[in-house]
């Protein structure tokens, strides 16, 4: 078996828990630093940290697992699109503006 392949695995199994580790240091780091002294807040432990980060992640970033995924899928509808007459495009079009035009506000509850 050639060592350089097996480095590599190693590399790549280790890599992903010490960013996070690394990540949730500087999490930590930077709320204890500044909100305490900003907002009044209690400092926080390492786990509490996590938390926070996945929760962020979760929240606002999301977790772009499947890239390959929504990349197959919006390929698949520009290929749909593609294959559509000018009038069925048009159409297309006027059944999203539609559905889209009203915002998440504006949206009749029915």
């Amino acid at each position: 078996m050639n060592h350089k392949h097996k480095k590599g695995w190693i590399f790549l199994l280790l890599c992903p828990p010490l960013i996070l580790i690394t990540i949730t240091f500087i999490v930590m780091w930077l709320w204890n630093c500044l909100l305490p002294e900003i907002l009044g807040v209690k400092s926080i432990t390492f786990w509490q940290a996590m938390g926070i980060l996945i929760l962020s992640k979760i929240l606002f970033g999301g977790f772009h697992f499947g890239k390959g995924v929504r990349d197959f899928k919006e390929r698949k509808m520009r290929e749909k699109m593609a294959g559509l007459s000018p009038e069925e495009r048009e159409k297309f079009k006027e059944v999203w503006k539609n559905r889209c035009s009203g915002g998440f506000f504006n949206r009749n509850n029915g």
